[in-house]
């Protein structure tokens, strides 16, 4: 009764107060929706009229862009491809089983024999389990029949081991690839692998993989300074980063979060991915990373890279994808589908953004500037005006307000990339290279000491500059492997790395053939 008692006696404080708990209420009431969401709802963030017709605009007073005045971006029609199961990719090997009637049975009823007219052939895909095989090297010794060998030469003379990733090591080329990709590129944890080759009828214990992994990583160091310099050579960087359990960090307990760091960059036609391993979050991280570097620098909102902006010579980038999912964070929260309000309204725009994107995406950089300043920026401004006109009329604490509030705080950063053709409205790409250690991560849950934390950045640098130069992570690695341990120059070296490499040298697997439609 206290509190009743207490209530002000006064109208219009009573009002105030009823909405206040009404707008505490209310944003409660979307955190359990967002929530519930996450939890239930589909994880795609994909609009389903993304690539369909020009959507109408919000029907609001916008001085810089009327909706008269609004691009026409024109779509391709959408051709339906042929239903039905994809043929069996062209470079697999055939094998021919021929079922064919017995003799008797090619005899007709009227005592002729039966002329073969044709044949139906149809295709079935098998599998071939992995074979486990011993390497057996042999060095034969030669000595002299007739004397002790002359004076400063061996009495007995053989053949050095060629130079090995691992030296006295027993895994070969082959089976170290196969081992880092399985993890690096699969997600399957050691002790997992351990099982898969007892299968094989091979002891493999995961502490010998966790040793082999750390000793080719201590092995490839002056490889992981090249992509570090490849990175910094580039005209832009997208930058992210995600958490990672390490144990046995000195000073700290083995439930403290620390971070694997990743920078994207280098030649944008073949790019450079580098991970870098620190325990903690911090903005000083990324600026130290970065050292004299004078270009473009592409993030999310996170207030650890604000401090790079500020940097002479650095252009920081924001990410309209991340103001995107704000918005559509006030989609999930509401059980009904919105056709219409504010945040519906930025989500069409963001999303004719977007189709702007896909029309120019064969362009060469300088051709898009200026397709974006004629198609873009009219929507751009678009949005900003639906963000003044209501964000004032919207309570601060909602997931709309919140969303607003984020939108316009990132604004100067999120527009940036209209001004160079090298750039795309989102980090994505940095996301999507980071995504990986992600996956692994539910799998192998912890690094067991700081240096493996060291190692799996390396791996990962490794395996993920591959994919993103179209080269098979497996087959790279192995050619690695092989090849690594004879070079002797920086040169040398550059000419094994995934970006430079001669791809006829490598033994990559063909691609599928695309299905015709």
């Amino acid at each position: 009764m206290g509190d009743i008692e207490n209530l002000p006696d006064d109208i219009g404080q009573l009002k105030h107060l009823v909405w206040d708990y009404y707008q505490q209420n209310r944003h409660l009431q979307d955190r359990v929706a967002l929530l519930q969401a996450a939890l239930y709802a589909p994880k795609s963030e994909k609009s389903k009229d993304l690539y369909q017709g020009i959507l109408p605009l919000p029907l609001v007073r916008i001085a810089e862009a009327k909706p008269a005045e609004m691009p026409v971006v024109e779509v391709p029609a959408h051709t339906r491809a042929k239903r039905g199961r994809k043929p069996l990719p062209d470079h697999l090997p055939r094998i021919e089983v021929v079922h064919d009637l017995p003799e008797d049975q090619k005899l007709c009823s009227c005592g002729a024999c039966l002329k073969r007219i044709g044949e139906e052939v149809s295709e079935k895909l098998d599998y071939v389990p992995a074979v486990m095989r011993v390497e057996r090297h042999i060095r034969p010794k030669y000595a002299c029949p007739a004397c002790d060998g002359e004076e400063g030469m061996p009495v007995v003379r053989i053949a050095p081991m060629p130079p090995q990733i691992i030296p006295k090591g027993i895994a070969t080329p082959s089976l170290l690839a196969q081992v880092i990709t399985a993890k690096f590129v699969d997600a399957m944890p050691f002790y997992r692998q351990t099982k898969q080759f007892a299968r094989l009828g091979v002891d493999i214990p995961r502490h010998s993989m966790s040793g082999w992994a750390m000793a080719v990583a201590k092995a490839l160091e002056p490889l992981h300074e090249l992509f570090q310099a490849e990175i910094r050579s580039g005209p832009v960087i997208n930058m992210d980063e995600t958490t990672l359990q390490v144990l046995n960090e000195p000073g700290r307990s083995d439930t403290s979060t620390s971070y694997l760091w990743l920078f994207r960059g280098g030649n944008p036609d073949r790019p450079t991915v580098v991970y870098c391993y620190d325990p903690t979050r911090s903005g000083s991280v990324p600026k130290e990373y970065l050292g004299e570097y004078k270009g473009y620098i592409q993030t999310d909102g996170y207030s650890g890279y604000q401090a790079l902006g500020e940097s002479d010579g650095i252009i920081h980038v924001g990410c309209m994808a991340h103001i995107r999912r704000k918005f559509m964070d006030v989609q999930k929260a509401t059980s009904k589908k919105i056709t219409h309000g504010t945040a519906k309204e930025i989500l069409d725009l963001i999303g004719l953004l977007y189709k702007v994107e896909h029309n120019i995406k064969e362009l060469e950089p300088e051709e898009k500037v200026p397709m974006r300043l004629e198609q873009a920026v009219p929507i751009l401004n678009a949005i900003r005006a639906i963000l003044d006109e209501r964000i004032d009329h919207v309570p601060p604490k909602s997931l709309l307000g919140q969303a607003m509030t984020y939108a316009r705080n990132q604004w100067s950063r999120a527009v940036r990339y209209v001004d160079c053709g090298l750039l795309t409205p989102d980090n994505n790409t940095a996301e999507n290279a980071i995504r990986p250690v992600a996956l692994g991560r539910k799998n192998w849950l912890f690094a067991g000491v700081p240096k493996g934390a060291d190692a799996s950045a390396m791996l990962f640098s490794l395996v993920e500059t591959a994919k993103a130069n179209e080269i098979e992570p497996q087959a790279y690695l192995k050619f690695l492997f092989e090849r690594f341990p004879a070079a002797r120059t920086t040169e040398d070296m550059r000419a094994l790395m995934p970006q430079h490499v001669d791809k006829s040298l490598l033994p990559s697997l063909p691609k599928p053939k695309p299905r015709k439609k």
